[in-house]
Formats: structure tokens, C-alpha cells, sequence
């Protein structure tokens, strides 16, 4: 990999909308000018990507949301495993989100995993 290239986030052309493979809610794009990776209902989300935002893994597997974190610069943050790989990820929660945002209650629920 390229220096500089490791921290790329892409967000052209990736903000879509999609159906969520895990309950089947349609899940709209982001409107704060970020890139919709998971779903809000249910917190699943895919493993498609190698880099944020690039969509470049074959792997496909589900990324289940295994706990969440508070971050004080990014919020709350989801911690994904993937189901096919093992891949562990974090990604930012969408709370702010005008049209779409992530369930409050399964955030919390995730919360009380870990304990």
C-alpha cells in the first residue's frame, strides 16, 4: 500500500442507499456529507470495504455489532465483527443524522454486552 493512501476516505459515489441484509430496512445515505455504512435499525452492516468508504473487500460477510464505545472526538463509535473473516472495525454512529438516524435503543443495548 502507498503512504498516504492507508487513511483515504472515499466518499464519492458511496453514500448509497441499500436494503440491510440483516432485518431488510431500506436504509437511506447519509445526509451530513458522510458515507451510510451500517444500518440504523438493527447496527449490522457488510464488510466491504478495505479502506473507509472504498468499497474494495471481496469479503462480503456480515459484520455483526459486537459492542459501542464513546469517543470524545467522534461520538459513539459501533464495533463490528465480521462473521466470515473475523475482521474487527469501528465505525462512527449516525445519532445525528436528519432523515435516518441510528437507533438510540440498540446502540444502548450494545452498551450492556460489554458488561
Amino acid at each position: 500500500m502507498t503512504e498516504g493512501l492507508s487513511r483515504r476516505f472515499t466518499v464519492q459515489g458511496t453514500n448509497n442507499a441499500f436494503l440491510c441484509q440483516h432485518c431488510g430496512v431500506e436504509v437511506l445515505p447519509l445526509t451530513n456529507g458522510s458515507v451510510r455504512n451500517h444500518c440504523p435499525a438493527c447496527l449490522y452492516s457488510l464488510h466491504v470495504d478495505v479502506l473507509p468508504g472504498d468499497r474494495a473487500s471481496t469479503c462480503y460477510g456480515s459484520l455483526v455489532p459486537v459492542g459501542a464505545e464513546q469517543s470524545g472526538k467522534k461520538g459513539w463509535i459501533i464495533v463490528h465483527q465480521c462473521a466470515k473473516c473475523g475482521f474487527t472495525g469501528r465505525n462512527r454512529a449516525a445519532l445525528d443524522d436528519t432523515q435516518q438516524p441510528d437507533d438510540w435503543d440498540a446502540l444502548i443495548a450494545l452498551t450492556m454486552r460489554e458488561r
